[in-house]
């Protein structure tokens, strides 16, 4: 009998130790569902945090100032994990109001874009934004634009200024006091007449009080093509009325046409070319020992289009962007001399790390 009690209370001491494991394993798994829950949380709130945004990135033409700025759009992006719907205008206004519509119907997030025009790109991108699109601008403020999350620009009239104060110091070093010399113009006034009229005042302003200077020809020539063509013509017309010694351009198309321009007329060593905008080919045009191009003063393109890009999505996550709203931030342009080796070298890491 003592036998058969001393086996029950056994199994019933099993039976309780087992039941208490169970209910030890049971309250571990609560813990663990409720960890799993917590964690579960926690990646419903990562997983909208790090929702997927989409936003397009404009340009309005085929350059390579327009590609390092595309180039800023997509590393920011990258960088903040967002999509970029990378477009461009062509120049044409109709076309920059259809992109921003098409973005503003597919209910993207937002638009950093380098606009066509101070006053008349503003309407479009105004309704996009009451349709619930953040605006970031770059390259050309807005006027009155307080709907825009901030953006990021340079001093047009300072821009060349900087390239003029090079030319004027050329001009000094390499002619006679008061001696003759023809300067020619290729600009962009009927694309964008204010900011043409900036760079080419501050570009003119340095030299046009040095006795002797005298601006022979002023054109419209932007795109590269059309500017080679320009600088070829301008040349083959000033022969007969004293030829052409300095030609200006006043954007990456005007200055490498330019340049191409001279070449292709046989002037190098006579014409010297000074210019607008930076990248890799005037950065190897000022090393070529053909001595055409002296010197340009560059924007950035690529910090231009990155801090636009992360401005607006920093302001579509809801961080602080750092800019007031309706504001854009002045990039100071950098200057590239051919007598400068170590400015040149400089700019071509720069470059470099930005691929």
């Amino acid at each position: 009998m003592k036998k058969k009690l001393l086996c029950m209370l056994v199994v019933v001491l099993s039976l309780f130790m087992v039941a208490c494991g169970s209910k030890g394993d049971s309250k571990t798994d609560s813990k663990g569902d409720e960890g799993s829950k917590s964690d579960s949380g926690n990646v419903s709130k990562d997983d909208s945090k790090d929702k997927e945004i989409t936003v397009a990135g404009i340009v309005f033409q085929e350059d390579q100032f327009m590609k390092l700025l595309q180039m800023g759009y997509q590393a920011a992006g990258k960088e903040y994990g967002a999509k970029v719907l990378v477009s461009n205008t062509n120049n044409d206004q109709a076309k920059e109001v259809e992109l921003i519509n098409t973005y503003t119907s597919q209910k993207i997030d937002g638009i950093a874009i380098s606009p066509l025009n101070e006053t008349s790109s503003i309407q479009a991108l105004k309704t996009a934004n009451e349709k619930g699109l953040a605006i970031a601008v770059c390259n050309t403020a807005l006027n009155d634009s307080d709907f825009i999350v901030g953006g990021f620009t340079s001093d047009n009239y300072l821009l060349g200024k900087q390239t003029g104060l090079v030319a004027a110091e050329f001009i000094k070093n390499n002619y006679e006091e008061g001696e003759e010399v023809r300067v020619a113009i290729l600009q962009f006034k009927s694309q964008l007449p204010d900011i043409s009229a900036q760079r080419s005042n501050g570009f003119i302003d340095q030299i046009k009080d040095i006795p002797g200077v005298e601006v022979v020809a002023d054109q419209d020539a932007w795109l590269q093509d059309k500017a080679v063509q320009a600088a070829g013509d301008i040349i083959t017309a000033q022969e007969s009325q004293g030829g052409v010694d300095i030609i200006w351009g006043a954007n990456d198309g005007g200055t490498i046409g330019a340049v191409m321009g001279v070449k292709n007329a046989g002037k190098a060593g006579e014409v010297f070319v000074f210019g607008t905008d930076a990248a890799e080919q005037q950065l190897s045009m000022l090393r070529n020992e053909d001595n055409v191009l002296q010197a340009v003063t560059g924007q950035d393109p690529y910090m231009i289009g990155y801090k636009t890009m992360e401005v607006l999505l920093k302001d579509i996550l809801g961080e602080d962007t750092g800019v007031d709203r309706g504001n854009s931030v002045v990039v100071p342009g950098i200057v590239l001399d051919r007598n400068d080796k170590d400015g040149l070298d400089e700019f071509a890491s720069d470059l470099e790390n930005y691929k």
